[in-house]
């Protein structure tokens, strides 16, 4: 009767919690590294036999199928904080987000033309079609059996803890607060964040804003203080010989000097998009506001407004656009840099266009602002022009 209570592995209490803390680990590693980066992103190859592994542990702790999992994912990113975006609380609200992701996700899943749109690629082998996907349930009541039998009653507590991980942490925490709370490293086309730069506790996946901006990017963290377990662990496979690296998000090569503006120097700055909108942000939005705020030039109200100048209109609410045109109207000077940046920003949405054109409009982007007698426009232009193309 002791056994059947306490089940093949007798731990303390302390056992019990670090056993239900690694196996929750174990999970939100199969997440981002299988489901997420391996699969979904194409950023990391990995070994057939850690594939097989991660796929078999996410169909027993969650029952969730790899392409239901990936076309939802790839949606998500298609459809960002837009009408068709299976869970953003852009769309559907924080709340609803928070407290019922799971069940977004489901019906999504559920979707014939998500699954054939957005799942091609996934695993569809026998196993796949025969065990995973015709007995979705079967691996949940397999782990349920398994826990009862290693740790007897606790088990039951274990099995709840595993079965609950996904929903709270992936579905709730990264799809609710990764698009509302923390910080920002780049102003992607999206409300993004980073919930921490200590990204330990769900596999990485914490530096949402990093992954938002560099979607294919194996490695999540970008800045020198962030930390990304993930990358750590894909660390430790390529030393063993069982994961690839594909791709990491660009770092800009800039050189000594200034350069004289050609198709060279249009392809790193088309490259490196994200982090020339982040430094035009840095170097020029913000220096200009904090000299207007030295000069008393705007209403004392108006002075922490940097996320209404810094964020792209359609992810502000009422109050924050009301804020941002005040601002503007306010100062000559930020409105002028807002100018720029929109006319620099243009340069990305010009489909159908030469290269020539394309180079013309940089060349010419970079004459006007150093003749714009605003001082910060005119070393960030002489920045711009020193960005080089990386080595393939």
């Amino acid at each position: 009767m002791e056994q059947y209570l306490f089940g093949i592995w007798d731990l303390s209490l302390w056992g019990y919690v670090l056993v239900a803390f690694m196996m929750v680990q174990v999970s939100m590693m199969a997440v981002t590294l299988y489901l997420h980066r391996d699969q979904a992103h194409r950023a990391i190859d990995l070994h057939p036999v850690l594939r097989h592994f991660f796929r078999l542990w996410i169909w027993m702790t969650s029952g969730q199928i790899t392409r239901d999992w990936v076309a939802v994912h790839r949606k998500h990113h298609a459809m960002v904080e837009r009408e068709g975006d299976p869970h953003s609380p852009v769309v559907f609200g924080l709340k609803k987000v928070l407290t019922e992701g799971a069940e977004l996700y489901r019906e999504e899943a559920n979707k014939p033309e998500t699954l054939e749109k957005y799942g091609r690629g996934c695993p569809d082998d026998w196993v796949e079609r025969n065990v995973y996907e015709r007995y979705k349930n079967g691996g949940l009541v397999s782990l349920a059996i398994i826990d009862l039998a290693l740790f007897g009653v606790a088990g039951i507590t274990i099995w709840a803890i595993q079965m609950l991980s996904q929903p709270v942490f992936a579905a709730g925490v990264i799809n609710g607060l990764g698009h509302a709370r923390g910080y920002r490293n780049f102003e992607s086309d999206d409300a993004s964040t980073n919930l921490t730069p200590v990204a330990v506790l769900i596999g990485g996946e914490e530096l949402h804003n990093n992954h938002h901006a560099f979607p294919t990017s194996a490695k999540f963290s970008v800045r020198w203080w962030e930390f990304d377990i993930g990358w750590l662990y894909i660390s430790v496979f390529r030393v063993l010989g069982l994961c690839k690296v594909r791709r990491v998000a660009p770092v800009p090569a800039v050189a000594d000097t200034p350069r004289k503006v050609d198709l060279e120097t249009l392809k790193a700055v088309l490259q490196n998009r994200m982090h020339v909108f982040r430094d035009f942000s840095r170097e020029v939005t913000m220096p200009v506001l904090r000299r207007e705020i030295r000069a008393n030039r705007l209403d004392t109200a108006l002075r922490k407004a940097r996320k209404a100048l810094l964020r792209r209109p359609q992810l502000l609410d009422e109050t924050a656009i009301a804020r941002r045109k005040k601002l503007l109207a306010e100062s000559a000077a930020l409105s002028t840099v807002n100018e720029y940046r929109q006319q620099l920003q243009a340069l990305w949405g010009q489909a159908n266009v030469s290269n020539d054109a394309l180079v013309k409009h940089l060349r010419d982007w970079c004459e006007r602002a150093e003749a714009s007698g605003i001082r910060a426009l005119q070393e960030f232009s002489a920045h711009l022009r020193g960005y080089v193309p990386q080595a393939a």
